[in-house]
């Protein structure tokens, strides 16, 4: 095949990107677009990239050290890529490369002046924009400057900031190729940006317009700050004229100038209205070649629009899919279950075919539609209260909403409200048979799950599978579990409101459900520290442990004093809780029984920070704490007006927030071990088909739905293509902030606590567990990294059940994401730990070490100097 050096910008395809990299494949796209001026030019093709790099085979022994460095090695990264720079600037462009080259420039005419601008084949990508990551020169003259900048380009491949960001994205070096446009210059009077949505709050209706005097770079490199317009429809609804005191213009003997703007210019707006929406009409006409919102580069000539760049704008959440065209309002499942990461296709796919109400994916989250619930005013009061009791962040998001009076439509009222949920039957008794009987039934339903799948194969595998689904949801809608639920939480909040307006005593309860029964995620933290017990007595065992590294350490712990007990301790503890692990709502993820050394450290750090006997005694010390507050609370309300007919009041609701609050959080561990079961039998059936050669390997069926993985179990056939799109959705969807409440625009709604009794400079969020603690901030956002210190305050995005082993270890909480009844923090309360949740960017605004001080009753966080 004959190598072709240089491709003129009217004859690329949009599907070229391999060879003229992202940015040159848009310009190719734009160029055929009616009404749609692109100054004229072409493109070095990544042919003549690789031709150069072929000069130099020193590269390749600097692309392996490159390799090997850590992402956050910036000291090794910036000398390591200057070297290659250094290379690569260093290599003469080769004689035919050379003369393609010039050709192409007299053609358009040697004089002229140009952009010189890198296109990496990894740039302006759907799911990686690049932007900013590789160099652009401007007003360059004459073919042996041109030359040289062109060289330029493509060094500017390794500089700093694209090498980090490729290593951060997992993207390898030897797999990005530069190409380099080559366009005439143009001279404008004002140029900018133009967003087609929003890119603050997502909205794909509303358009941002940044606008300033002469070449863009003064708004690119912030030398000024530029007009915005925000525009939707063919309406500016909101516009900011900045004082543009500098401005960047061309030269004419080549290069740029900042210049002073004329004073009495300074403050006139670089576009005229009329402009500014005739631009955003053009900037729809790309976004709908594209398909997708899109960044774009404008410039203004003489009144004429001309486009010298556009990409997708990949920060903007992804909408989930409706079919109609209706506005929809929907709230994050990810915030409600404490795993806001992504979730691949198989786990998405499961968690729909076995939850209780229909979902919705979008960027690797799945949301709730809670549209015809703010519709309709009888069920919108009951949805917001339940909002509210879960996370106040997305009641307010909604009532944001509500309030704008133009997105939600209005229902009329159909009847009556239904009933709560748990069923509207009568109110449950307070009896723990109840409860031993709901967790009796679900451990036989789950025994009997094991047994019966253990014969099934093939097509047969997930026909058993659906029916096991309907008996999953059958287990998690059963009334009297649903009702249990309830009557725990109900109790919580009963005793909260009602104390505190009786004895105005804040969050009473929290200490009333201290060491409550049947609790399984606080039992399976405790549990850990009687694992730290059975270990602690052998030095060999620990010291082995200590430099632990393979999965397979269980089988090597036998060889050594007391290794057999060890081994016992922490397979009895797989038994039991080996089905969890973090984002265990995502079917995956790997569990602990498959990562046994995910444990290692936190039983190591049980060991150090604890003595022996440590569950037991902080189990009865809560106890005692809980019936000391009981008595105290019935003393006070005994001496009332009305007091002997209050204090029985508040007993029966403490008796019954003690028989059911456990609870709670059992039927998650019932979906867990359902889902463990169900992930070991589709690893088997992955096995078969990596062995039939239908698979390359057993994971990537995590990266196909349930329904296609089906699919491919009846036809032996599968889209490799397919299985490495979604690799790479997955891999951008990682880089993405889900929001709490997310519209059928685009607009991603935060909410927001609307209070003024913390302190200045505080961090509000919710209070869910009462006390207030002082101590060393640990911030932690993988499990793995949790060495953690008596005394250390947890900061973190996100804790579910899985982290409960770490709640043993530390005196106070403190998270981004989290509602009063979510396991966090309920779990916070049943151990006494001060805790702070929905605290917006705790982990960036807290600093790991730093002192705070928790305020778990009033709910905020004091940063202490």
């Amino acid at each position: 095949m004959t190598e072709q050096y240089v491709l003129d910008l009217q004859k690329i395809e949009e599907v070229q990107v391999a060879v003229v990299g992202g940015k040159g494949a848009h310009l190719g796209g734009l160029s055929r677009i009616g009404g749609v001026r692109v100054p004229a030019g072409f493109c070095v093709t990544t042919d003549a990239f690789r031709r150069v790099m072929a000069e130099a085979p020193s590269i390749d022994d600097q692309l392996d050290q490159l390799s090997r460095l850590d992402p956050d090695d910036r000291e090794g990264i910036r000398i390591l890529s200057a070297e290659i720079r250094q290379t690569i600037e260093g290599i003469a462009v080769p004689g035919d490369v050379s003369a393609a080259i010039t050709d192409a420039l007299a053609q358009l005419g040697e004089q002229v002046a140009y952009a010189v601008r890198s296109s990496a084949t990894a740039e302006d990508l759907p799911t990686a924009s690049f932007a900013g990551q590789q160099d652009t020169y401007l007003n360059i003259v004459g073919p042996s400057a041109i030359l040289r900048h062109v060289s330029r380009c493509w060094a500017s491949l390794y500089t700093e900031r694209a090498v980090t960001y490729r290593q951060r994205n997992g993207i390898d070096h030897r797999t990005v190729h530069m190409a380099v446009v080559v366009q005439q210059m143009v001279f404008p009077d004002a140029a900018g940006i133009l967003f087609t949505a929003d890119p603050i709050t997502g909205n794909r209706r509303i358009a941002t317009v940044d606008a300033g005097f002469g070449l863009g770079e003064a708004l690119v490199s912030g030398l000024v700050n530029p007009d915005v317009f925000r525009v939707c429809g063919d309406k500016i609804v909101t516009k900011s004229i900045a004082a543009k005191q500098r401005a960047v213009y061309a030269l004419d003997i080549g290069g740029t100038q900042e210049v002073a703007v004329d004073p009495r210019r300074q403050d006139q707006p670089a576009l005229t209205d009329a402009q500014v929406v005739r631009l955003v009409q053009l900037g729809r006409r790309i976004e709908t070649y594209f398909g997708r919102p899109q960044d774009i580069e404008w410039c203004l000539i003489d009144d004429d629009f001309q486009i010298i760049q556009s990409r997708p704008i990949t920060t903007l959440f992804p909408i989930p899919a409706a079919e109609d065209a209706e506005n929809h309002v929907y709230v994050s499942v990810g915030h409600q279950q404490m795993m806001t990461d992504p979730m691949k296709p198989l786990g998405l796919s499961v968690w729909q075919l076995t939850a209780m109400a229909p979902m919705h994916e979008a960027g690797g989250r799945l949301f709730v539609d809670v549209t015809h619930g703010l519709a309709s005013p009888v069920s919108r009061a009951g949805l917001l209260e339940v909002m509210g009791r879960g996370d106040p962040l997305v009641r307010d998001a909604l009532e944001t909403i509500l309030d704008r009076g133009d997105f939600v439509p209005s229902l009329p009222a159909a009847g009556p409200a239904g009933p709560p949920a748990g069923g509207g039957a009568a109110p449950i008794e307070t009896d723990p048979a109840i409860v031993t009987d709901l967790i009796n039934r679900n451990e036989a339903s789950i025994a009997a799950l094991r047994r019966e799948i253990r014969t099934k194969t093939g097509p047969a595998l997930f026909d058993f599978l659906l029916e096991a689904f309907e008996e999953h949801k059958r287990i998690l809608s059963d009334p009297v579990s649903m009702q249990a639920i309830m009557a725990g939480m109900e109790a919580t909040w009963w005793l909260n409101d009602q104390l505190q307006e009786w004895l105005g005593e804040r969050n009473a309860a929290d200490t009333l459900t201290l060491s409550a029964p049947n609790n399984i995620t606080s039992e399976m933290g405790l549990a850990l520290l009687d694992v730290a017990d059975a270990i602690r007595p052998h030095p060999e065992v620990l010291a082995f442990l200590n430099g632990v590294e393979g999965q397979h350490f269980l089988d090597e712990l036998p060889k050594l004093p007391g290794g057999t007990e060890a081994r016992a301790a922490i397979e009895a503890y797989l038994d039991r809780y080996g089905m969890r692990c973090v984002g265990e709502i995502d079917i995956t993820r790997p569990r602990w029984s498959e990562r046994p050394i995910t444990l290692v450290p936190l039983i190591l750090d049980n060991v150090k920070n604890f003595e022996p006997g440590a569950a037991e005694r902080r189990f009865a010390r809560g106890l005692q704490e809980a019936q000391k507050k009981e008595q105290e609370v019935l003393a006070r309300l005994r001496a009332l007006p009305d007091g002997p007919q209050k204090a029985a009041e508040a007993k029966r609701m403490i008796d019954r927030v003690r028989t059911f609050i456990g609870y709670r959080e059992y039927p998650k561990y019932g979906i867990v071990s359902r889902y463990f079961v169900y992930k070991q039998a589709l690893l088997q059936e992955a096995e078969r088909l990596v062995r039939a050669n239908v698979l390359t390997e057993k994971e990537d069926i995590f990266y196909l739905t349930f329904e296609e993985l089906h699919d491919v179990a009846r036809s032996n056939k599968v889209d490799n293509q397919l299985i490495q799109r979604r690799k790479d959705a997955f891999r951008s969807y990682q880089a993405l902030t889900p929001p709490r409440v997310l519209t059928s625009d685009g607009e991603a709604v935060a909410g927001a606590y609307r209070r003024d009794d913390a302190p200045a400079g505080a961090l509000v969020g919710l209070p869910v567990s009462a006390g207030t603690i002082e101590g060393r901030a640990r911030v932690v956002l993988d499990i793995a990294d949790a060495d953690l210190e008596a005394g250390d305050i947890l900061v973190t995005i996100f804790t579910d059940p899985s982290w409960s082993p770490v709640f043993v270890a530390v005196a106070g909480l403190v998270t981004e994401v989290g509602g009063l009844m979510t396991h966090g923090a309920v779990i916070a309360r049943e151990y006494g730990l001060p805790a702070v949740v929905g605290v917006a960017d705790a982990t960036r605004l807290i600093r790991n070490g730093q002192r705070i001080r928790v305020h778990g009753t009033d709910g905020y966080v004091e940063i202490l100097p």
